[in-house]
């Protein structure tokens, strides 16, 4: 028994693989190749036929011709074969080759609109009814033959509706699924053209903040080389110190950018904590800078702190590369629940006096911070060069960095306003919302 059903299971093999391939066939091909079967169904293969009148032959080639060219012109070939079974209604003649009639029913069911397989089925009908007028109802069986033809073809009709449904289902789903696969390219176009302006920020502030610091202490160190080489060789020692920092930072950077490597976790990118070693820095350079802070940085996310740090961090280079000598930088950072306030603010001094007020007296801020008077230490250096900044002119030009700062504010829903004072000076304020953070917003 158990060779049997192997020997069955083996037989049965060649001849699924032959209904696969037969599925596979071209249409036109596989619509000739059912218009010849239906043709030798109806004449049979002892060639019986032949020996009558050619009335039946020619009646069999209008049956099943036509069926070739189905799929092409369903409603023609339909009306085609109709005609043909009408003729053959009309000339008293059965045939086999009348389910050619119920092949061109599924063909306008599959492939046309409901009125047209709704016609089609009331053609077919009443060839029923014709037919069994005349030749089942002499033998008493009208009634059988109608109800088992009708049933016959309505479930022709109704099976070439559920085809062109689900071929209209299957299209909807590939159309979908390429509307999909576009969305999804867009979305990656979209995602990476975003994560390359972030990578761009972040150069951008380390870059242009460690350079604009270096160039500030070598034009110093240049200048006081021979006059003080102590004051010199201190610049120099903060140059190799601001190169090992923006290497650091570059790291961390790159470190984010490839989450899967623990350095990411070991070294977080600076927040707020990180503002005091920022505004000495700035001071080293020449740049007086005042920090205060309000309230508590706690509870602000990580991302938001490194926005922060980068604002302010981008608004100081601004002041360091493009202020006057004399310029004096404050920086106030208010932390709220649900929101965070950067303001950066520079005034001008003459002569190394105030010329306005802003905030409280040096060394009273809320960080606790030493103002460093220009004259004085390194930050003297910087306006016994050019006497005109790091960026060797006077004007203050908004550029890439006031666009990324904007973005990177934009990016928390809040807002940036940058320019100058009636005063003179310039002024960037910004507020974080933390109740709309978006995800790598930094």
């Amino acid at each position: 028994m158990r060779y049997a059903a192997f020997a069955s299971a083996q037989t049965t093999r060649p001849v699924r693989s032959l209904l696969r391939e037969g599925a596979r066939l071209p249409p036109v091909v596989f619509d000739a190749l059912l218009a010849v079967v239906i043709f030798f169904l109806g004449v049979g293969l002892n060639g019986a036929v032949y020996q009558g009148p050619p009335g039946p032959l020619i009646l069999h080639t209008a049956l099943a011709v036509p069926l070739a060219w189905r799929r092409r012109a369903p409603l023609t070939v339909f009306c085609a074969v109709a005609a043909a079974a009408f003729a053959q209604w009309l000339a008293d003649i059965q045939l086999l080759t009348d389910v050619a009639l119920l092949v061109a029913l599924y063909t306008v069911a599959a492939h046309s609109t409901w009125r047209r397989t709704l016609a089609a089925a009331a053609v077919v009908e009443t060839g029923i009814l014709l037919a069994a007028a005349r030749w089942a109802a002499p033998q008493g069986g009208f009634l059988t033959s109608v109800v088992f033809l009708t049933a016959v073809a309505a479930a022709v009709a109704v099976t070439g509706v559920n085809t062109r449904i689900r071929r209209a289902y299957l299209a909807s789903l590939e159309d979908r699924a390429v509307r999909l696969e576009r969305e999804r390219d867009q979305r990656t176009r979209l995602a990476v053209a975003e994560e390359r302006a972030r990578i761009a920020r972040e150069v951008h502030d380390i870059v242009t903040h460690n350079l604009s610091v270096m160039v500030a202490l070598a034009d110093g160190a240049v200048f006081a080389q021979h006059s003080s080489p102590d004051r010199a060789s201190a610049a120099m020692r903060q140059i190799s110190g601001t190169g090992r920092q923006a290497l650091t930072d570059m790291r961390r950077s790159l470190g984010v950018l490839r989450a899967d490597e623990p350095d990411a976790l070991r070294h977080p990118m600076p927040g707020i904590a990180q503002l005091e070693s920022l505004a000495g820095r700035m001071r080293a350079a020449g740049l007086a800078t005042r920090l205060g802070l309000e309230g508590d940085p706690a509870p602000v996310p990580a991302a938001a702190q490194l926005t922060v740090y980068r604002l302010v961090q981008e608004a100081l280079t601004n002041t360091l590369k493009h202020a006057p000598p004399g310029t004096r930088a404050e920086v106030r950072v208010r932390c709220a629940p649900g929101a965070v306030t950067v303001e950066v603010t520079d005034e001008v001094t003459d002569d190394g006096r105030t010329a306005r007020a802003a905030g409280p007296p040096p060394g009273r801020g809320v960080s606790g911070t030493r103002e460093r008077v220009p004259g004085h230490g390194l930050s003297g250096l910087r306006d016994q060069t050019s006497g005109r900044g790091v960026s060797g002119t006077g004007e203050r030009v908004p550029g890439h960095g006031i666009a990324g700062m904007r973005e990177r504010a934009a990016a928390y829903g809040g807002t940036l306003e940058a320019g100058p004072l009636p005063g003179g000076g310039w002024r960037v304020s910004a507020t974080l919302g933390l109740g709309s953070v978006a995800d790598g917003a930094a």
